[in-house]
């Protein structure tokens, strides 16, 4: 399978489709969000995207796109540009060392057709071990139809199969882990959380309010697509937003920003707490709500983040038209 490195198509109606799911690590077609990639210069790329009007798990809230879209565009982009620009062999993994985006919620809202995205990608830090890439730092700037959508930047490196397998040990065998997953805690309420349904619910109560537990539910189809050794990323995103509107709750808005770093795997076999802390900078009058989030599993750290919800304004109407 090849993919070439331009796919515009220069003639009288330009098309587009999604890109095979095997360059974003997804199985299920529906999920990919990608629909092509071109080099502009060396190391800076533009991707592009789609995404839909309605989303079974990514769902508008309020009438604005959910801005985790934005998160999964810039997690896709990834794999994508690992393989395609950086030549990095299927079955390398691309692992997380810190993430953030900032989201213009005016770009956010929900429009008459499905919103065309693009990625404006430079890549800085890149470094290789031999030929292979080790790793990359993406900076991203996100429009929605020439309108600032926002910016994103992912930092990760890029393991081996070989390596992955001595860094992981018995927690790389996925037998292994099925066998030894903790049960599944029992949900929040969803409204705490901002979500409709207990099946989305990725967080559990516990005796304090500002700690819950992770839920895995590894037969969700979106998080987890395919079988995995540990929980991913996009769970804790998730995590991290639930926990931040069950912090803020009965206030509701948008997760315009976040920013998280990344010190170990989320393991499936033990249970993994989420804290919130109160954030300096909150500002009632500007409406934007920040709140530290941390996870711990074991007694070590897995990740800190600080998550900002921003009260929405009533939607406008918006009108994307084609050219």
């Amino acid at each position: 399978m090849t993919v070439s490195a331009d796919h515009s198509v220069s003639s009288v109606a330009a098309l587009s489709s999604a890109l095979p799911r095997e360059y974003v690590h997804k199985s299920a077609h529906s999920e990919v969000l990608l629909t092509g990639w071109r080099t502009v210069a060396p190391d800076e790329y533009v991707v592009t995207a789609q995404w839909p009007r309605a989303h079974s798990f990514y769902s508008p809230d309020g009438g604005h796109h959910d801005p985790l879209l934005l998160a999964e565009s810039v997690r896709q982009a990834i794999p994508l540009l690992s393989h395609v620009a950086y030549e990095v062999p299927f079955g390398h993994r691309q692992i997380w060392d810190t993430f953030s985006y900032s989201a213009n919620p005016e770009a956010l809202v929900v429009g008459p057709a499905p919103a065309d995205i693009e990625l404006h990608i430079s890549c800085s830090g890149v470094t290789r071990r031999g030929r292979r890439l080790a790793g990359l730092t993406m900076h991203v700037t996100a429009t929605r139809d020439g309108e600032f959508l926002g910016t994103a930047e992912a930092g990760f490196t890029n393991q081996s199969q070989a390596v992955y397998q001595r860094l992981r040990g018995t927690n790389a065998d996925l037998d292994h882990v099925a066998a030894r997953i903790i049960p599944l805690p029992p949900p929040l309420t969803p409204r705490r959380v901002g979500r409709d349904r207990f099946h989305d619910v990725v967080l559990s109560p516990t005796s304090s309010a500002h700690r819950t537990q992770l839920r895995a539910d590894i037969n969700h189809p979106i998080l987890f697509d395919h079988p995995v050794d540990h929980a991913p990323g996009m769970l804790l995103l998730e995590a991290v937003r639930q926990a931040a509107y069950g912090s803020a709750f009965p206030r509701r808005g948008v997760l315009t920003d976040l920013e998280m770093r990344f010190f170990r795997y989320a393991e499936l076999n033990s249970p993994c707490w989420i804290e919130t802390l109160p954030a300096a900078g909150e500002t009632a009058a500007t409406g934007r709500h920040p709140v530290r989030v941390l996870a711990r599993q074991n007694g070590e750290d897995v990740f800190t983040a600080t998550a900002t919800i921003t009260t929405a304004a009533p939607v406008p109407l918006r009108v994307y038209a084609a050219p």
